[in-house]
């Protein structure tokens, strides 16, 4: 289980950041291995409790969060090292927590999507077990958690047709709307290998909801005025009336679930 140690003076700050990790629960499942508003006392506890990221903020009495990230990498070798997440309302601090290998620092009041894409960052640093005989990875979800305009709406990934990378995010596309979410189509391909195939590189359809393909005939000018025409095939969904692309690389999947 992924260990989380929770370092601000302000208890109202340490209850919010409960809240947010309760919220992404679901989706990053963790231990809140220990909470503190003393840095000087989390020095002592991160010897015995040993997270995997420290959540700390920065202007402290006694011992600032600067001060305590020097002091943990003097006390405890790299291999050993948590990694550190700066939580603050200072953005002057930012160049001081990455000169102390700081791997993310994020300005008061954090969303939890933002808190979401942080600690993903700090889990893909982590060394990755090896994998034995048996399938260790996670169960797959059975929904996703979004959060939208303050609140949390559960979309069951039975009723994702497609998903479609957009810069940053992926939307999902159910038969009555879209969301945006923050996983990386690669990882949601890698966790519903059974449920999803990639079509292009920037779209995954459910296997279920392939209904057919399309032939597309494409006419691209040329500089020297002549015309060449390309011909490619396009994936109709089941339940709605987009049609995705199918790259060449990716017709060889696709063709046999034709059959």
């Amino acid at each position: 289980m992924f260990k989380i140690a929770i370092v601000d003076d302000e208890a109202p700050a340490r209850v919010r950041l409960r809240t947010l990790l309760d919220d992404i629960a679901h989706e990053f499942p963790h231990e809140v291995v220990a909470e503190t508003g003393d840095a000087q006392e989390a020095l002592r506890l991160m010897q015995t409790v040993k997270p995997d990221v420290i959540l700390l903020d920065v202007q402290m009495p006694v011992m600032t969060g600067i001060e305590f990230a020097k002091a943990l990498r003097a006390a405890s070798g790299e291999g050993d090292r948590p990694q550190i997440i700066y939580i603050t309302a200072y953005e002057e601090f930012a160049l001081p927590a990455f000169e102390v290998q700081a791997t993310d620092y994020l300005l008061k009041p954090v969303r939890a999507s933002r808190l979401l894409e942080s600690l993903r960052r700090v889990r893909a640093r982590l060394p990755q077990p090896e994998i034995s005989g048996t399938d260790d990875r996670r169960p797959a979800r059975t929904s996703f958690s979004i959060m939208e305009r303050g609140r949390v709406v559960m979309v069951p990934v039975s009723e994702v047709l497609f998903m479609k990378a957009d810069q940053k995010y992926v939307s999902l596309h159910t038969s009555f709307r879209s969301y945006l979410i923050e996983d990386s189509l690669t990882s949601l391909e890698a966790e519903f290998p059974d449920r999803f195939v990639r079509v292009h590189r920037n779209a995954l359809v459910r296997r279920s909801a392939i209904a057919g393909v399309e032939k597309v005939v494409q006419s691209v000018s040329r500089p020297n005025g002549d015309e060449k025409v390309s011909e490619g095939w396009q994936v109709l969904v089941a339940g709605c009336a987009e049609k995705l692309p199918v790259s060449r690389r990716q017709w060889s999947v696709i063709k046999p679930l034709l059959r």
